[in-house]
């Protein structure tokens, strides 16, 4: 097993990944975690999978830079996706970050997303009354993708008339983000920048003519800017509305699809939630932590910096493993158990440091309002058929759940 496992983290490539890797990436991670934890791999980049390692790397914001513009140039090239990652809040360090991520948060306080629940209680029994009249359901189309893309539309206050492409969009855009993007992907991503874009320009002109409620609306908010006068340009305005859908939807997609799978294949954590329904604070926790949505994280070093007993040269490009991280035993004990009581429980599904989610507090309550009464309704859902994953080494999740509702 052991010659098994070095031979595995010696052949791993991030560029040539296999569909039993898609399928369960977690043999690998465990391999590389215990034989090559700074993993240099054929392209020159390097691979993280030890929790500690990740922690350090995200603190430390002077070595280790979160600006894409060097990464993503020879990536993108002149395309709309590069102007859009590399003008979102994710992919920029300080002063830049600072700022925006000041504006967004305005409207994502503990008392606004408080003030959330109600409606996100509303939505949520209204698509649960929907699936049992039809008496079975395809988990993620019918639930946990619909969830996300109402808050957020609510969030910015999207027309509900005029959120239909907003999902498709999301999976194009956040699809060039993978390790290899083929020139389909590519096209399909810059075309759903292009018609995001184009769609917001118009939604902010109506905005600016109208203002909402700026303590809700937060598009108001981010044109209108703080009491200072600081403000983001319009280009960071429109690309900082595309990035809020899209942080906020494929994430919290597979928080929820990947917490009803995994409370389905561990029947005695589902068993234990219904009989304690207080636990679904630590089961979302667990949920996160298990199967991370967000499975990969990256910067590149600014300066040569020792890592993990392994010194990296200046303008290294860095892969954080958050999937790994979450999983590693000197942190999680036991880590490979789905344990809905988990404490503690100091995971990185939504990173560390000054780049720490900024949504994670909506995140969680999607995820427990959701889960919760999904499983109160319907306790003795199964699910009925095979899962599709959704090819992505990046974000993990599925395409499509079939559920029988018991």
């Amino acid at each position: 097993m052991n010659a098994d496992a070095k031979a595995l983290a010696a052949s791993f490539d991030l560029e040539k990944l296999t569909p039993d890797f898609y399928d369960n990436p977690y043999p690998t991670y465990r391999a590389l975690r215990e034989n090559e934890p700074v993993k240099r791999l054929p392209n020159g980049t390097v691979f993280l999978t030890r929790y500690d390692d990740l922690v350090t790397t995200y603190k430390n914001t002077k070595s280790f830079s979160s600006d894409k513009k060097r990464e993503f140039a020879p990536k993108y090239g002149d395309t709309p996706l590069y102007e859009h990652h590399t003008t979102s809040l994710v992919f920029n360090d300080p002063p830049a970050h600072t700022r925006v991520r000041r504006l967004i948060m305005g409207a994502l306080s503990p008392r606004a997303i408080a003030g959330m629940e109600g409606d996100l209680v509303k939505l949520v029994d209204g698509l649960l009354d929907a699936i049992a009249a039809k008496g079975a359901c395809e988990l993620i189309e019918d639930f946990a993708a619909s969830i996300p893309i109402e808050v957020i539309g609510n969030l910015l206050d999207v027309p509900h008339g005029e959120r239909g492409p907003l999902r498709d969009w999301s999976l194009a855009i956040l699809g060039a983000l993978e390790p290899v993007v083929s020139p389909d992907v590519a096209a399909r991503g810059n075309r759903a920048v292009t018609d995001f874009l184009a769609y917001l320009e118009t939604l902010v002109a109506r905005r600016r003519a109208k203002p909402g409620n700026p303590d809700r609306d937060e598009l108001t908010r981010l044109i209108q800017g703080e009491e200072n006068g600081e403000r983001l340009t319009e280009k960071e305005l429109l690309h900082n509305c595309i990035f809020l859908l899209n942080a906020g939807h494929e994430t919290t997609t597979n928080l929820i699809g990947n917490g009803l799978v995994a409370l389905d294949r561990n029947p005695d954590q589902k068993q234990r939630l219904i009989d304690n329904p207080d636990l679904i604070k630590t089961a979302v926790e667990e949920m996160l932590r298990y199967e991370s949505s967000n499975q990969l994280g990256n910067r590149m070093t600014t300066e040569k910096v020792e890592l993990g007993g392994v010194m990296l040269e200046a303008g290294t490009s860095v892969t954080l493993c958050i999937g790994a991280a979450n999983r590693d035993p000197a942190q999680f004990p036991d880590p490979e158990r789905f344990d809905i009581a988990r404490t503690p429980n100091r995971h990185l599904a939504f990173a560390t440091g000054a780049h720490q989610c900024a949504g994670m507090a909506l995140a969680r309550l999607e995820g427990a309002i959701a889960i919760s009464r999904f499983l109160a309704r319907f306790p003795d859902y199964t699910v009925s058929g095979q899962p599709v994953r959704g090819g992505r080494v990046r974000f993990r999740g599925f395409l499509s759940v079939p559920c029988a509702l018991g």
